[in-house]
């Protein structure tokens, strides 16, 4: 005898996935709209004429093409009065996210000049500063570091082992005893880590870089470009793949608190309080004259290879979507067919139709949730940053079964050493007509 069967009753369990998803592409198409255009006096004190959109335009220091965004400075005339460049700032602000950044070139190891890109809150230095890609003069390793209000430092003892690079100051306050001014807590890529700043990028068909910013920690990255993950060109990015960041910032810090409403910036200027105050003790810059201003200002076919290149620039957020499991009275119930999850939504539902031979018997259907993670992440939730020995609680994978019957007295988890949580979705069915 077959029954038809609909809902009389369900449990619903609800259940987060988290992973990154796309929230802004700035894209060749619409990169500079995005973008203001910083035209007042350099703050760092540079050797720079920072110009507006249709002076960067005219003078061919911006130019998109199809493929790519290029950022430049004047190479062509001397500068009496400081050498004409862009600084850009996102219109829009983040408190959190993961920020990749694809270049086929960046500004390269000249002296005089200061590139970066980075980001900046409101209120310096109470919103915070994240400085991703920096550097000055013949440099040819990446300086990554943050500046804050006193109150946030990282912690040696603690993080050295999660990273590739070395600190080279602990103290993000920028007035910190015992650090030069505007310090902040600084990291450095490490000597073996090739290719990560100026010529040695370029030399390499430059890379990526990607920044990791939570509540918790600040990761960078850096990918040559043989050497890109593939979840990041799906643009499904997940860093718990990526291994050791080459700078991981945490320890004594409330990221959320002291990092703000952070803006992307891309700039390049000359001389000023670093490149200017550190111009004579490069040698390879010291042979080129005492003054860093007077070298940018009469040698405008030394700075060809200031510019930037970008292939891509954008910015994901966690996606931790609510899901149901459900099932629907309209559709028939079928034993062999699993129970489907929807993200996004309310609820999700798939019919199914049982055989009873007992329409007196409800019939129970379980269905079981398991979450899992890789094997290096403790069973234990937790908010460490990634490469330490308790790396965050984030889901890889999940997997759906039903069983059809009546209810296990306990929840019994998939044969999966990695089995971090299961949940139990039980659907009781009731048969409601017959026929033979």
């Amino acid at each position: 005898m077959l029954f038809s069967s609909f809902l009389l009753g369900l449990t619903l369990t609800k259940f987060g996935i988290a992973g990154y998803v796309l929230e802004d592409d700035y894209s060749p198409s619409n990169f500079f709209d995005k973008f203001d255009f910083f035209t007042a006096r350099d703050p760092t004190h540079g050797f720079v004429q920072y110009v507006d959109k249709g002076t960067a335009q005219g003078s061919g220091l911006i130019k998109t093409s199809s493929d790519s965004i290029y950022m430049g400075v004047d190479t062509e005339n001397e500068t009496p009065n400081g050498r004409p460049s862009v600084r850009i700032t996102s219109k829009k602000a983040y408190n959190s996210g993961l920020v990749i950044l694809d270049l086929s070139h960046m500004p390269g190891s000249v002296c005089g000049t200061w590139p970066a890109f980075w980001m900046v809150g409101p209120d310096w230095p109470h919103g915070g500063e994240i400085d991703i890609i920096e550097g000055v003069n013949a440099q040819q390793s990446n300086s990554m570091a943050l500046h804050t209000a006193p109150g946030c430092t990282i912690n040696p003892s603690t993080v050295n082992r999660a990273f590739t690079g070395q600190i080279h100051t602990p103290n993000c306050d920028v007035k910190a005893q015992g650090q030069s001014a505007n310090e902040g807590c600084s990291i450095r890529a490490p000597e073996n880590h090739q290719a990560t700043y100026g010529d040695d990028f370029n030399a390499a068909d430059g890379g990526v870089y990607a920044t990791e910013w939570t509540e918790d920690y600040i990761g960078i990255w850096h990918f040559q470009r043989n050497a890109i993950p593939e979840d990041i060109n799906s643009g499904t990015p997940d860093p718990t793949k990526w291994g050791r960041p080459i700078a991981l910032f945490h320890g004594g810090c409330d990221f959320s608190k002291a990092f703000q409403e952070q803006r992307i910036v891309f700039d390049t200027t000359f001389c000023g309080d670093w490149a200017g105050n550190v111009f004579s003790s490069d040698s390879t810059c010291a042979a080129k004259g005492n003054s860093c201003n007077a070298f940018v200002r009469d040698n405008p076919s030394a700075f060809t290879e200031s510019f930037w290149r970008v292939r891509s620039l954008k910015v994901y957020q966690q996606d931790t979507h609510d899901g149901f499991i459900g099932l629907s009275p309209s559709e028939p119930l079928s034993s062999s067919q699993s129970i489907s999850q929807s993200s996004r939504s309310s609820s999700s539902s798939v019919g199914s139709s049982v055989s009873s031979g007992n329409s007196s018997s409800p019939v129970t259907a379980t269905t079981f949730v398991t979450f899992t993670r890789p094997a290096s992440v403790p069973q234990s939730p937790s908010k460490a940053p990634p490469g330490s020995d308790s790396a965050p609680a984030i889901v890889t994978k999940t997997e759906i079964r039903t069983v059809y019957g009546p209810p296990p007295t306990e929840v019994v988890p998939l044969e999966e050493e990695r089995t971090t949580v299961t949940q139990m979705v039980t659907v009781y069915l009731k048969s409601t007509g017959s026929s033979s």
